[in-house]
């Protein structure tokens, strides 16, 4: 079977505007999380988002481009430029017929479409920019990011709510080892800090409304967490087969050794008892990586900090891996980042990359007072330095969609 292994990295996030930056200050618990200034919500229920914060598009992309992109694409072009460059391609260079791009995005130009909705009863088709559709659809991320780097094998644009970017990362590995492809740019994007994805989320009773406490509002797996941050950005890895990128003398960051993938069957917001379709998903990735659970030693959970799934992925953690639950390392990077929704899994891949690459496992930072259903070790306040061999990374999303990958040193 061929060996599918990571050799780039790229982010946007609310934490920084590179990788070092972003992994700087997840390591250190530098929260990207505060109040919203993109428009006011002085008067609403929750007003603190992970915002990306000093972006310039014009810094990386010629200006008329920079109107054709919504800002989910934005993030993405520049991450998965940084992450073409971190594997040791030029920026010009062409990656060709056996090069893809699995980039998707939760919802896309949700912000182009609310704005233009919003005036379009008034100035009717004339009022209407010809960039709205161009900026509005979930896949063009990926044809832009093609079109820069020149790779014109497989690409997909995947959309399963939160667990995009860990489904796209997984695909993207399939194909490789499938022999269609031997590189391809994987993983996520999300530019929904606008009003009416706020709005929505808020409605819903998803968010946290710790709106005076920011740095401390998202608290996974702790008693008094009462909900998600919104945030936004894109988290892109650079996936490679193992022999075509030893025989050009790549760096390595780590095997991307198995994937799962399953759906719920249940409700649309809520994980099930016992979360068994989380269960059959990490299940599958162990099996898919060829290891027993007992060799995984980390886990990068979904970890939202909303009451519902953090108790569920704790009982779901501990049904797959039985007593070695108790040995398991388990963290969730949304306490410092917040819950960039679609990105979420690529953004998290990138910093498993990280911790398998250095061996430092980022912490829990918000972590006070565990809640008594959540028992497991969750790498509370400070980051550990300790060598890992193999981490496994959750995501889940709304519809009841679960992907787990498996990660391991080369």
């Amino acid at each position: 079977m061929r060996r599918v292994v990571v050799t780039g990295l790229g982010t946007v996030s609310p934490c920084g505007l590179d990788v070092e930056q972003t992994w700087e200050s997840v390591l250190c618990g530098r929260s990207g999380i505060g109040p919203i200034t993109r428009f006011d919500a002085s008067s609403w229920a929750v007003r603190i988002a992970g915002e990306v914060r000093g972006f310039d598009p014009a810094a990386h992309m010629h200006r008329r481009l920079v109107k054709r992109l919504d800002p989910y694409a934005q993030y993405a072009v520049v991450a998965a430029t940084e992450a073409v460059v971190d594997a040791g391609f030029g920026v010009d260079e062409d990656l060709g017929d056996r090069a893809g791009v699995y980039v998707g995005s939760g919802i896309g130009g949700i912000g182009e479409i609310a704005s233009c909705a919003q005036d379009f009863p008034e100035s009717g088709p004339k009022g209407l920019t010809p960039f709205f559709i161009p900026r509005s659809l979930t896949n063009l991320a990926t044809g832009h990011i093609a079109m820069r780097h020149g790779a014109r094998g497989p690409s997909l644009c995947i959309s399963t709510a939160c667990a995009t970017g860990n489904h796209s990362i997984g695909e993207a590995m399939r194909v490789i080892r499938s022999g269609d492809a031997d590189v391809i740019i994987a993983g996520g994007s999300e530019g929904a800090v606008v009003p009416l994805a706020v709005a929505g989320f808020m409605v819903m009773r998803a968010l946290s409304q710790r709106n005076d406490t920011p740095a401390t509002a998202s608290r996974p797996f702790d008693v008094d967490r009462d909900g998600f941050v919104l945030s936004e950005g894109a988290g892109i890895l650079v996936l490679e087969e193992y022999e075509h990128a030893k025989a050009r003398g790549a760096r390595i960051y780590c095997e991307v050794m198995g994937y799962g993938l399953t759906n719920d069957a249940h409700h649309m917001t809520a994980p099930p008892p016992g979360h068994a379709g989380a269960v059959r998903c990490m299940n599958q990735a162990l099996k898919s990586a060829g290891i027993n659970g007992d060799a995984i030693e980390y886990v990068n959970a979904h970890g939202t900090s909303t009451p519902a799934n953090d108790a569920a992925e704790t009982t779901a953690i501990k049904s797959v891996f039985g007593e070695h639950a108790r040995k398991l390392m388990v963290s969730s990077t949304k306490s410092v980042t917040g819950h960039l929704l679609g990105a979420a899994g690529g953004l998290e891949s990138v910093l498993t990359a990280k911790a398998l690459f250095h061996g430092v496992v980022p912490a829990t930072v918000t972590l006070e007072q565990p809640d008594p259903e959540c028992d497991l070790d969750y790498v509370p306040k400070t980051a550990r330095e300790v060598p890992i061999r193999a981490a496994m990374n959750n995501s889940f999303g709304f519809g009841g969609t679960n992907a787990s990958l498996v990660f391991g040193r080369v």
